[in-house]
């Protein structure tokens, strides 16, 4: 596929984007804040037209054919947009005769699906009293009710806890290893890292690289130096003695350095003859996050 979206008078959301998803594969988009990569996913579920190019799911032309592309799509954006009202039974039920199901299909395919997300003890309560990891699992049944071939997710996992969040990496491998291809946005660069066969880091618009995570680590010429200060404004000194890739949290700074312990050395060697005394210090290899900021700057939120 190969599109670009405008999202305002020649202002384009994407430029040249391009890329293929297989069955069985997760490719996933990330990238700073406005980079487009929900832009993307909107443009593939049929919500968003293309100013330019030209994007297919499963042969059909997303713009000409968008009623056939939505047949074959299942999809779950950043906001559920689930009823409160309705029971996660009725609400399912519901989708699935929109699907086309007869009655008694769309009960089997209602029960069946709640059972694959570990739905059935919450089957019969409403929308409202569900927990965000609880509406985030209906989100995705609902999207799975069809048994779509294409998973467009943007963002499923956003404010989920930890354990919620773990069981929804689990069910969407699960799906993967079932033969579904999936389209995934994130703003966690360790469930990129965690799921994803292939990550595109996009920025401007643009794909600006793409390969599996592994893959991108090691084209990565760096070590991280990850250090600690007793103080924020030391750390900010720190970062700007450090210059270059650097990231500042607080009292921690992560550098990007040469792949030769020198390099470490000398780093190291300034901050001590600048006073700026580390109260710890470690040096890693780089990861996803690292690999993202190599490429965009130290800005690393997702939208």
């Amino acid at each position: 596929m190969c599109f670009g979206g405008r999202a305002a008078a020649e202002t384009y959301a994407l430029r040249d984007v391009s890329f293929e998803v297989e069955r069985g594969e997760i490719f996933s988009l990330v990238g700073p804040n406005g980079a487009g990569k929900s832009t993307a996913v909107l443009i593939l579920a049929t919500l968003l037209r293309p100013t330019g190019g030209h994007a297919s799911i499963m042969g059909c032309d997303v713009t000409r054919e968008p009623a056939a592309a939505r047949r074959t799509i299942g999809v779950a954006l950043q906001e559920t947009g689930l009823d409160p009202k309705q029971s996660v039974r009725r609400l399912a039920r519901l989708h699935a005769r929109l699907h086309g199901y007869s009655r008694s299909r769309s009960r089997e395919r209602t029960d069946a699906t709640l059972a694959l997300l570990g739905l059935q003890e919450a089957a019969d309560m409403r929308i409202a009293r569900l927990s965000g990891g609880m509406r985030r699992r209906v989100d995705l049944a609902l999207a799975l009710l069809h048994a779509p071939p294409v998973l467009l997710l943007d963002e499923p996992t956003t404010g989920l806890d930890p354990r919620s969040r773990r069981a929804l990496w689990l069910e969407i491998a699960r799906l993967r290893d079932e033969g579904a291809a999936i389209v995934l946005t994130t703003q966690q660069l360790a469930e990129a890292e965690e799921l994803a066969d292939r990550v595109a880091i996009v920025n401007g618009g643009r794909i600006v690289v793409e390969g599996s995570p592994a893959a991108l680590k090691q084209q990565m010429p760096h070590a991280v130096l990850d250090t600690m200060f007793s103080t924020d404004a030391d750390a900010a000194a720190a970062a700007r003695l450090l210059g270059g890739d650097v990231s500042v949290s607080g009292p921690h700074v992560s550098a990007l350095l040469s792949n030769d312990p020198a390099a470490v050395s000398r780093a190291i060697s300034q901050l001590d003859a600048h006073g700026l005394r580390m109260s710890a210090l470690a040096v890693r290899e780089p990861t996803l996050e690292d690999v993202l900021i190599a490429h965009t700057g130290p800005a690393t939120s997702d939208a």
